[in-house]
C-alpha cells in the first residue's frame, strides 16, 4: 500500500511538472520565472519519498540543466536550487554525474565568465562540493572536468567562491586519492595565486587546500608550494600561521616521500615552535614531538644503541629547557647540513621579518643537535659574525643565544682554533660579540686551559685597540666579564692581561659611556682573586702596568693611544701611583721637553694639575712626592714656560704655571726645597707675567707673592729690585682682580725690605715705586685704590720723608685728595709714635 502512495504520489507529481516544463521554452521571462518557481514548490513536495524524487530529478534534470543558461538571473537561481535540492534527497545522485557536471563545467570551467553573477558562481560551487560529498569516488571519471572548473573558481573574484572551491578541492582529493594525483599538480598554480589573498579566510582555506591536495596528490608539488607557505609564517593573522603549522606538521606526518622532504619541511615547522602566540607554538611543539616519535618507531633497528644510551639529559645542557626526543634529535643531525646553508641564507636577508625567523630557527637548530653541532662550525661562525651585526635587536639576541649554545656543546679547542685567527686577522665586534657568548656558556673545567690564550690574543694591541666604536668596546668589555664569571679562581693567571684590556677600553672614546661598566668588572676582578677593591688590583700589577703603559713614550703624539692608557693607569689607580714615582716623572720628563707634540704635552699637563690637586690621594700617598719635586720644577715645569709662538704653546704656559701654583699651595715642598728652585724659577715666573692669558697672569701673581713669602730672608736688594718692576705693569692690566693681587703682592715685597737696603743707595728705585702706587691711589675702581692705600702705608716705614715729598707733589692733581690725606695723616702717626 505504501509503494503503491509513492507511485501515485510521483505521478501526480510528473502531471503537475508537465505543464510547467512546457512553459520553461516561452519568451516570457516572467513565465519561465512561474513555472520554475512551480516546478521547485512541486519538486519539494514533502509527500515525495526519496525513489519518486529520483523519478522526477531524471524528468526534471535536462530541462533544469538548460536553465542554466537562462538570461534571467532569477531562472537560474532557482534552477540551481532545485538541482542542489535534488541531489541532496535522491538517493541515486551519481545518474545525473554525466549531465550535471558537463553543464556546470560549461558554466564555471571556461576561461571565460560565463556566469555573470557572483552569487550564482557561489551556488553552482556549493552544488559541486554537494555532488562530491555525496557521490565520492563516483565522481572519479570526471576528474578533468573537475579540475578544470577548480582551476577557475580557486581564482574567481569572489572570495566565497575561492573558499567554496577550495573546500570542494580539499574533498575531492580526499575522495579519490588513487586518481586525484594524475591531476593534483594542476590545481598549485591557482592555489598559489590565491594564497596571498587579502582576505585571511580565504588565505587559511588555499592552506588548508594546498596541504590536502599534496598529501592525496603528487608529493612533487611540495617545492612549488614552499616558499609560499614559508612567506605565511610571516602573516599577521595567526590563523593563517596555524594554518601553515597544522599543513606542514601533517605532511611530516603522512606524506609519502615524507622523508625526502625533511630538510625542506622541518624548518617550516620549527619557525612556528617559536611563534609568538601561544597556540601556534604548541601545536608545532605537539607535532614535532609526534614526527620524532613516529621517526623513532619507524627507526627503531639504527637507533637501539642510542636510545639505550640517551636517556638521561646532559649535565652541561642549559638550565631551564626541555631536552628534544632523541628521534627530533636525530632528524635535525641528519638534516642540518641541508638545513643550515638555507638558515644562513636567510639570516642576512633584506627583510628584517626573515631574518628574525632565521635566528630564532637557529637557536632551535642548535639545540637539537648538541655536540653534532661541531661539523658546522665554519659555516655557523661565518653565518654569527654578520648576524650579531643586524640592526635587529631580535636577531642578535638570537644570535648570542646560538653562540651560547655553542659554547655548551662543542669542544672549546675547536672553536678557538677557528674563532681566534679570525680575531686576529680582522678583529670586529661580533668576533668579540660570539667570542663572549661562548666563553659565558661553557664549562669551567673545560675552558680553564684556555684562559690564558684567549686572556693573551685579546690583550693584544691590535685587538684591544681594534675600534673605536662603542659596540666593539662593549663587546670587548663583554669577553673580559665573561672569562672572569667562568674562571673565577683562576682568574690571577689572566689578571694583569684583563687589566691590560679594561685600560684600554677606559682610554677608548667609548670611556664615557662604559666607565662605571669597568669599574665594575675590575670589581668582579678583584673580588674573584680575593684582592682589596680596584686598589689592591692596581698594586698587584703596578710595576707591569706601568712598563706595559710607557712602553714607546719617546714617540708619544696626541693621537697615541697608548698615551691615554698611561693617563687612565695614573689617574685610576689613586693612591698606588705614589708608590711609583720613579716610574712616573722620568715618563714626564721625557714626554713634556719642548720639542715634543703641543697637544699631547697640553693633555699630559692637564692630568698632572689633576693628580697635583689631589696630591694627599695621589702622588704624595706615600708622602715621598717632595723627593721628586726639584726634577719636576727644573726639568719640566720651568722650561715649559717659555714663551712659544701659538696659541696651543699659550695653554701649555697656563696650565704649567697653574701646576707650580698647586704644587706650591699642596704644602708638598719644605722652604729649603724652595729655596734650592727659587733661582731658576722667579726669573721665568716673572715672564709669564705678560702672558695674554689673565689666568696666567693672575697665576703667576699669586706664586711670585708666594715665594716671597717663603724666601723673606733669602732675597738680597738686587734680587728685590728685579721684581717690582713686573708687579707695577700689572697695576695696569686690563683685569682688575690681577691688578688688585699685584698690589697686595707689592704691599709684602715692602715687607721685605732691611737693613741691607740702604735707602739712600736705592732711593730712585723708592721713588718709582712710590709714584707709580700715587697714580694708582687715584684710581677709578675703588677696591684698588683702598688695596693701594694700603700698599702705601706699608710703604710708608721704608722710606717716610721721599713718600711725602711725592705725595705733595701729586696731591693737588688728584681727584679725590682724600686718600692722600689719609696717608700723611698715616705717616705723621707713624712719627710721632716713633719720636714718643
Amino acid at each position: 500500500m505504501a509503494a503503491d502512495g509513492e507511485q501515485r504520489a510521483a505521478c501526480e507529481v510528473s502531471q503537475a511538472l508537465a505543464r510547467h516544463l512546457n512553459c520553461l521554452n516561452d519568451d516570457n521571462k516572467s513565465t519561465r520565472k512561474r513555472a520554475l518557481t512551480s516546478i521547485q514548490k512541486e519538486a519539494e513536495n514533502k509527500r515525495l519519498s526519496s525513489g519518486a524524487l529520483q523519478e522526477v530529478f531524471g524528468e526534471l534534470l535536462k530541462p533544469l540543466l538548460r536553465c542554466l543558461s537562462d538570461p534571467t538571473e532569477k531562472c537560474r537561481e532557482i534552477a540551481i536550487q532545485v538541482l542542489t535540492h535534488c541531489v541532496t534527497n535522491v538517493p541515486r545522485p551519481e545518474e545525473a554525474l554525466p549531465y550535471l557536471v558537463p553543464a556546470i563545467t560549461q558554466r564555471l570551467g571556461s576561461p571565460e565568465m560565463v556566469e555573470p553573477s557572483e552569487e550564482l558562481r557561489l551556488a553552482l560551487t556549493q552544488l559541486l562540493t554537494l555532488l562530491v560529498e555525496v557521490c565520492g569516488r563516483k565522481l572519479a571519471p570526471y576528474l578533468d572536468d573537475m579540475v578544470r572548473i577548480l582551476q577557475r573558481t580557486m581564482v574567481d573574484p569572489f572570495p566565497d567562491v575561492k573558499k567554496e572551491s577550495c573546500k570542494c578541492a580539499a574533498n575531492y582529493a580526499r575522495g579519490i586519492p588513487e586518481h586525484f594525483h594524475m591531476q593534483s599538480e594542476s590545481l598549485i598554480k591557482p592555489l598559489m595565486q590565491t594564497i596571498s589573498h587579502q582576505h585571511s579566510k580565504v588565505r587559511v582555506a588555499v592552506i588548508q587546500t594546498t596541504g590536502a591536495v599534496i598529501q592525496y596528490g603528487s608529493g612533487k608539488s611540495v617545492d612549488d608550494v614552499l616558499s609560499h607557505l614559508a612567506q605565511r609564517l610571516f602573516d599577521d593573522a595567526p590563523q593563517v600561521r596555524l594554518a601553515v603549522t597544522i599543513v606542514v606538521g601533517n605532511w611530516l606526518l603522512e606524506l609519502r616521500d615524507r622523508y625526502s622532504y625533511f630538510h625542506k619541511l622541518i624548518p617550516l615547522l620549527l619557525s612556528s615552535s617559536t611563534d609568538e602566540i601561544p597556540d601556534i607554538k604548541q601545536t608545532a611543539l605537539d607535532y614535532w614531538q609526534k614526527i620524532g616519535l613516529q621517526w623513532e618507531t619507524e627507526n627503531e633497528d639504527d637507533l637501539k644503541d642510542k636510545m639505550d644510551f640517551s636517556t638521561e639529559c646532559p649535565a652541561f645542557y642549559p638550565p631551564g629547557v626541555q631536552r628534544p626526543s632523541l628521534g627530533c634529535r636525530e632528524l635535525i643531525f641528519r638534516n642540518l647540513s641541508k638545513i643550515l646553508p638555507a638558515v644562513s641564507h636567510d639570516i642576512t636577508d633584506w627583510v628584517a621579518g626573515t631574518r628574525v625567523k632565521a635566528a630564532q630557527l637557529l637557536v632551535v637548530l642548535l639545540l637539537h643537535a648538541e655536540d653534532h653541532t661541531t661539523q658546522h662550525m665554519e659555516l655557523l661562525l661565518s653565518t654569527l659574525y654578520r648576524s650579531c651585526l643586524d640592526e635587529e635587536e631580535k636577531v642578535v639576541h638570537n644570535s648570542i643565544k646560538s653562540a651560547e649554545l655553542i659554547g655548551t656543546f662543542v669542544n672549546p679547542e675547536v672553536f678557538l682554533k677557528l674563532i681566534l685567527p679570525a680575531l686576529e686577522k680582522s678583529p670586529i665586534s661580533s668576533h668579540l660579540t660570539v667570542l663572549a657568548a661562548f666563553i659565558r656558556r661553557s664549562s669551567c673545567e673545560v675552558l680553564k686551559p684556555h684562559l690564558h690564550r684567549i686572556a693573551d690574543v685579546i690583550s693584544k694591541a691590535e685587538i684591544c685597540q681594534g675600534s673605536e666604536k662603542v659596540l666593539y668596546s662593549e663587546q670587548l668589555l663583554c669577553c673580559i666579564q665573561s672569562m672572569i664569571s667562568i674562571g673565577q679562581q683562576n682568574c690571577t693567571d689572566i689578571s694583569l692581561q684583563c687589566m691590560k684590556v679594561l685600560i684600554t677600553i677606559l682610554a677608548s672614546p667609548a670611556s664615557e659611556t662604559l666607565y662605571d661598566q669597568v669599574r665594575g668588572v675590575m670589581l668582579s676582578l678583584a673580588e674573584a682573586q680575593g684582592v682589596s677593591g680596584l686598589q689592591g688590583l692596581y698594586r698587584q700589577h703596578m710595576q707591569e702596568l706601568m712598563q706595559w703603559a710607557s712602553k714607546g713614550h719617546h714617540h708619544w703624539t696626541s693621537y697615541s693611544i697608548e698615551r691615554a692608557q698611561f693617563e687612565v693607569l695614573i689617574t685610576e689607580s689613586g693612591p698606588v701611583i705614589g708608590e711609583h714615582l720613579n716610574l712616573l716623572i722620568p715618563v714626564l720628563k721625557t714626554c713634556l721637553q719642548q720639542d715634543k707634540e703641543p697637544q699631547m704635552r697640553l693633555k699630559l699637563f692637564t692630568m698632572l694639575s689633576k693628580l697635583l690637586l689631589k696630591a694627599g690621594e695621589s702622588v704624595n700617598s706615600k708622602g715621598h712626592f717632595h723627593l721628586y719635586c726639584e726634577p719636576l720644577i727644573r726639568d719640566i715645569l720651568v722650561p715649559n714656560l717659555k714663551w712659544q709662538a701659538g696659541r696651543t704653546a699659550g695653554a701649555i704656559r697656563t696650565i704649567a704655571v697653574s701646576c707650580l701654583w698647586v704644587l706650591l699651595q699642596s704644602e708638598v715642598l719644605s722652604q729649603e726645597e724652595v729655596l734650592q728652585v727659587q733661582d731658576v724659577l722667579m726669573p721665568q715666573v716673572l715672564a709669564t707675567l705678560e702672558e695674554d692669558s689673565k689666568t696666567s697672569r693672575l697665576v703667576s701673581c699669586r706664586i711670585i707673592k708666594a715665594l716671597l713669602g717663603i724666601c723673606r730672608q733669602h732675597l738680597d736688594p738686587d734680587k728685590l729690585n728685579t721684581i717690582y718692576p713686573e708687579l707695577v705693569k700689572r697695576l695696569d692690566d686690563a683685569s682688575d682682580e690681577v691688578r688688585i693681587t699685584a698690589a697686595k703682592t707689592l704691599s709684602l715685597w715692602f715687607t721685605l725690605i732691611d737693613g741691607r737696603y740702604e735707602t739712600t743707595t736705592y732711593r730712585g728705585h723708592l721713588e718709582f715705586l712710590y709714584r707709580c702706587l700715587l697714580v694708582h691711589l687715584d684710581d677709578t675702581d675703588t677696591a684698588l685704590q683702598a688695596t693701594v692705600l694700603d700698599v702705601l702705608k706699608e710703604a710708608s716705614a721704608v722710606y717716610p720723608s721721599v713718600l711725602v715729598q711725592e705725595i705733595e707733589a701729586v696731591k693737588h692733581k688728584h681727584r679725590t685728595p682724600v686718600y692722600c690725606d689719609q696717608l700723611l695723616q698715616h705717616i705723621q702717626m707713624n712719627q710721632d709714635n716713633g719720636s714718643t
